[in-house]
This record gives structure tokens, sequence and C-alpha cells, in this order.
């Protein structure tokens, strides 16, 4: 594994919640963030660092993600969980972000929706079914 590894939705969520330095970076579309929803961090006291690890619409990886990260604020030293719709491309951003100097950089399992149910749902896991805070809209 080339970064420091996988946590699940809860997990995440405390760590965020007790650890005032750590960071959310939703890796997702702006789409998706606009339309699916985002992560609630409120309670923490703490916003969700949108970065796109692939541009929409186009789909291509965002060549600037590093650097988006850093322009963002967030510390090289930070616990930072990455998160994405379902833990695949949180796992790419995790490892790039490792590779540039991030050595804390963590996948959330599952992502914020997680994989399709037998019905093509997405109802199975992830940060929504875990019951963590979000919002839409």
């Amino acid at each position: 594994m080339s970064y420091a590894g996988d946590v699940t939705p809860e997990q995440a969520w405390t760590v965020l919640r007790d650890e005032p330095g750590a960071v959310l970076v939703d890796v997702r579309t702006r789409a998706e963030w606009s339309y699916v929803g985002l992560p609630d961090l409120s309670a923490a006291g703490k916003d969700v660092v949108l970065v796109e690890w692939q541009t929409y619409p186009e789909g291509a990886v965002n060549t600037r993600f590093t650097a988006e990260l850093e322009a963002a604020g967030v510390a090289k030293d930070a616990p930072v969980y990455f998160l994405c719709r379902s833990g695949v491309r949180s796992v790419a951003a995790a490892e790039a972000a490792t590779r540039d100097g991030w050595a804390r950089s963590h996948n959330i399992l599952d992502g914020f929706e997680g994989p399709h149910d037998a019905q093509r749902h997405r109802a199975v896991s992830g940060w929504k079914v875990a019951g963590l805070p979000w919002v839409q809209g």
C-alpha cells in the first residue's frame, strides 16, 4: 500500500471530529458535490476541502490535484482523509498525495455512497448509509 491506509467512514468521522488538525478532502466532481451532497463537518467546526480528482465533465485526471490541495491550505503533516463516491478515486488521490509529501493520507472505504446493491442502488455502505452527517443542495 502506497499511502497511510484505509479507514471506514465511521473511523474517519471519529478522527475528523476529535483531532483538530485532521482534514477531509472530497475528491468527487463538482456535479457530485452539487447534486448528490456533501459530508457535513459543522459539528466538528470544520469544512470539507473540495478538490476534484477527475475534472467534470471531461473525466480527465486533474493534473493540478496536489497543487490545489496545497492552495487549499492542507498541511503536509496533517492526517488527511480522502473521500469519493465509492472508494476508488480516493485511493488514487491518497497515493498521489503521499507521493507529493502528504505522508498521512488515508482512503475512506466505500466512499460517500458505496457500491451498488442488487437493485443497482447505492444503499449498501459508505458515509451516507453509515448515518454520518451530510447535507444536500
